[in-house]
C-alpha cells in the first residue's frame, strides 16, 4: 500500500517522502525519486509568477550538512502545471506553495488542486523579504483557513522552527483547518570566509539543514505532538534508518528527507529497509506500535 494521501493512514509500508526543495523542480527528477523508493514526494515550492531568487552565491556546504538563500526560485505556477501533468509515479505527488498574502496561496492552490494529491502551504521559508509567516500565531490560522476554505485537496503546513513556541503555532495552523503539519523548515545561519572575511552566501543569511538541525528538529515534533490532534509529518536531518526511527518514535506520522538525497537517491529505499528491520527486532507489526513511544518512556537514569 503506497502512502495515504488522507494523511491518517501514513506510514504503515513507506513513510519516506522527499522534502520540498530538492529534486522537485520537474516531472522528470520527481519521477526518478519514486523510482527510488520514495513513498511520496513534496515539489519544489511554487508561486503565483515566476522567480529567479537571491543573488548568487546561494548554497554552500557545512561539516554538518548544508547552507542555502535560494530565495525560492521557480517558473510560476502556469508553467509548473505542465510538470505536473507529466508525473508518473504512483505515490500521493504533493506540491508546495507559497506567497506574499493569502489570497496568493489561495489562487495557487485552485490552480493546482486538479493536478495533486496534498497541497503543502510554505509558511516557513527563511530566505524571502517580508518576513517568515509562520513566526506569527494569527496569520497563521488566517493565511490556512483560506486555502482550507477554498480547496478540497488535503492541506499541510509547513512550520519554521525560527519561533519561541512552535507548539502554539502549529495548534493554529490545525484550528485553521490544516489536514497535518510539517516540521521543520530550515534554521537561520550564516557561514563567513575567513580569507576575505565576508559572508559567503550572496544573501548574506541563508537556512541551515541536514545533520545540525536533526535534534532540534526531534526535539519540536515531540512539542508540537503534545499540542496538536493532527498528523505530524518530520523533516529536518533524516540521513538513515536511526534518525527516521527516532523522528517516528518522537510523534511524527510520516517523514521528509531532503539533504540526505544529494548524496544518495536510494535513501528512501535504505531508509525503509531500515525501519522494517527494527520493526522486526522489536516484533512490531505496524509502525503504529512505535509511533510517539518516546512520550510514554521515563526518562533513563
Amino acid at each position: 500500500m503506497s502512502l495515504s494521501v488522507k494523511v491518517g493512514e501514513v506510514g504503515f509500508n513507506n513513510p519516506c517522502l522527499l522534502a520540498a526543495g530538492v529534486l522537485g523542480t520537474t516531472a522528470s527528477s520527481l519521477n526518478r525519486v519514486v523510482r527510488s523508493g520514495a513513498g511520496g514526494v513534496v515539489t519544489k515550492s511554487i508561486s503565483l509568477e515566476s522567480r529567479s531568487g537571491n543573488k548568487g552565491p546561494v548554497i554552500s556546504k557545512t561539516s554538518c550538512g548544508w547552507i542555502n538563500s535560494m530565495g525560492l526560485p521557480n517558473p510560476g505556477v502556469d508553467d509548473f502545471k505542465d510538470e505536473l501533468t507529466q508525473f508518473e509515479g504512483d505515490v500521493p505527488l504533493v506540491c508546495s506553495v507559497f506567497g506574499e498574502t493569502p489570497s496568493d496561496f489561495k489562487e495557487i492552490s485552485k490552480e493546482i488542486t486538479d493536478y495533486v494529491d496534498v497541497i503543502e502551504m510554505n509558511l516557513s521559508c527563511p530566505n524571502v523579504e517580508g518576513g517568515i509567516i509562520s513566526n506569527n500565531p494569527e496569520q497563521v490560522y488566517r493565511y490556512t483557513n483560506e486555502v482550507v476554505s477554498s480547496v478540497d485537496t488535503p492541506v499541510w503546513v509547513k512550520l519554521s522552527p525560527n519561533v519561541s513556541n512552535i507548539g502554539e503555532i502549529a495548534l493554529e495552523a490545525e484550528e485553521g483547518g490544516a489536514d497535518a503539519v510539517v516540521a521543520i523548515n530550515t534554521l537561520k545561519g550564516m557561514v563567513i570566509d575567513i580569507d576575505t572575511q565576508i559572508p559567503v552566501l550572496g544573501n548574506r543569511v541563508g537556512g541551515v539543514s541536514g545533520n545540525a538541525i536533526h535534534p532540534i528538529a526531534v526535539r519540536m515534533v515531540y512539542e508540537i505532538t503534545k499540542k496538536i490532534d493532527i498528523p505530524v509529518i518530520g523533516v529536518g536531518g533524516i540521513n538513515n534508518p536511526k534518525t527516521a526511527i527516532e523522528m517516528i518514535l518522537s510523534g511524527a506520522q510520516a517523514i521528509q528527507i531532503g539533504s540526505a538525497v544529494t548524496n544518495n537517491i536510494n535513501i528512501f529505499k535504505e531508509i525503509n529497509q531500515g525501519i522494517k528491520k527494527y520493526m522486526q527486532k522489536k516484533d512490531y507489526q505496524k509502525i503504529n506500535q512505535f509511533r510517539a513511544n518516546a512520550h510514554k518512556k521515563t526518562t533513563n537514569k
